[in-house]
């Protein structure tokens, strides 16, 4: 009989949703001179105006000399974004969280810092980690966003090889797992860079859970083919992360950010629905996605009605003649939902699959369950068999990810 995890030890964790702070360098360092004082870089200046309603951020950098609390802001074309505890709340206490611009200086190191990154890591019980950008946003739609498209795709290829040979080189001895970008707006480059950083070991691209949203075409269409055959043939993961459709769910242009952060699992919903729907599956038999940030409870009941949906109105709903099997079958062959506080889904794990679960710890976001994380999965795990929880916590990544046994990324040069 296998043992429960209160009577074994709980396994290293490969977390699958991690983040990121660029280093004021990045751009910099890997962009051709002309384009260095127009590409991304660091100004440090004050706050004007801060507000974050309706799921909208909304920044206003001030003039040097103005009052308002310094902050450090990423200047590229029109865009002024600063970086915000949000993007790096580890350390402090819930209640001192709040929605402010700060300097490096005022972040935990391990945000940006590869040695601090493994040392924090080790304090949470953490093995490996795959993470997802901060100024390029979440599937790298800011470069998606610009004017100057050369510049942009310069921009993408440039944090991708700061990725794959710095953040996840040879001082990270394989612990951190790289995670690229591609350029949204050309589906054949998208393709290009793909197969360009799968020739270096990479095994995971970030997308928009909803790409219309960012004006770009829907999965429904065939414009992404290119793209999802270069992940097809490469075994590329394509990672969602909650909030790279550039739009938090909410329900009004009033609402606090709390009803947002409630409802954060919405877009994931939508965006699951969308591929389960797609006919892609299908087209591309070895496409795998995955839904960071979007915990896992609410599966059940989308699978169990996409199920009698497609059983029932396919004939009229539009997808008889390109979804040939029911939606939950789809679901056990290509989608992994990823969690770091859902004890409701994992006492609905049969309902969800156990091969399809997979954990992570949103560090150094605000709802990090850092340096807690080991403590939150054994609370929440305690029923479930040690040989599921190994599976959770770190067998299923190692397979998507092609890592090595010990959870490491092989191409890390260690």
């Amino acid at each position: 009989m296998e043992t429960s995890p209160s009577n074994a030890t709980f396994p290293q964790i490969i977390s699958v949703d991690d983040h990121t702070v660029e280093p004021a360098h990045v751009w910099q360092d890997r962009l051709p001179a002309k384009y260095r004082d127009t590409g991304p870089r660091i100004v440090r200046a004050p706050l004007k105006e801060l507000t974050f309603l309706g799921g909208k951020f909304a920044p206003v950098m001030g003039e040097p000399g103005d009052e308002g609390p310094i902050g450090d802001w990423w200047v590229y074309e029109d865009l002024r974004r600063p970086l915000t505890r949000l993007d790096t709340a580890v350390g402090y206490d819930r209640d001192e969280i709040k929605l402010e611009v700060i300097t490096y200086e005022q972040m935990r190191p391990g945000s940006y810092d590869v040695p601090e990154r493994l040392a924090d890591m080790d304090v949470n019980h953490v093995r490996s980690a795959v993470c997802f950008p901060t100024f390029p946003r979440f599937c790298g739609q800011t470069f998606t966003e610009a004017e100057d498209r050369e510049l942009g795709l310069l921009c993408v290829r440039a944090y991708n090889d700061w990725m794959v040979e710095e953040w996840c080189g040879p001082q990270a001895h394989g612990r951190l797992i790289p995670l690229t970008i591609v350029p949204l707006w050309d589906a054949r480059l998208a393709a290009a860079e793909v197969r360009r950083n799968a020739e270096r070991g990479v095994r995971a691209v970030a997308f928009s859970e909803i790409p219309p949203r960012l004006g770009l075409p829907s999965v429904h269409s065939d414009d992404w083919d290119p793209f999802l055959a270069a992940c097809d043939e490469t075994g590329t993961v394509v990672a969602m992360h909650i909030g790279s459709s550039s739009r938090m769910p909410s329900t009004s242009a009033d609402a606090p950010p709390a009803v947002g952060s409630t409802i954060t699992f919405a877009n994931c919903c939508f965006s699951m629905v969308d591929w389960l729907m797609s006919g892609k599956f299908e087209r591309f038999p070895h496409l795998k996605v995955m839904y960071a940030e979007g915990q896992i409870g609410w599966i059940p009941y989308i699978l169990e009605r996409a199920d009698v949906v497609w059983e029932e109105n396919r004939a009229w709903g539009g997808v008889a003649d390109k979804v040939h099997r029911p939606p939950s079958e789809l679901f056990a062959d290509h989608v992994y939902g990823c969690f770091f506080d859902d004890a409701f889904g994992l006492r609905n794990l049969d309902s969800i699959g156990v091969g399809n679960v997979l954990y992570e710890t949103d560090y150094p976001h605000s709802d990090s369950t850092w340096p807690k994380s080991r403590e939150v999965g054994e609370a929440q795990m305690g029923h479930l068999a040690a040989d599921v929880v190994d599976r959770i916590v770190r067998r299923n990544a190692i397979e998507l990810l092609g890592l090595t046994e010990d959870g490491l990324w092989p191409g890390g040069g260690r």
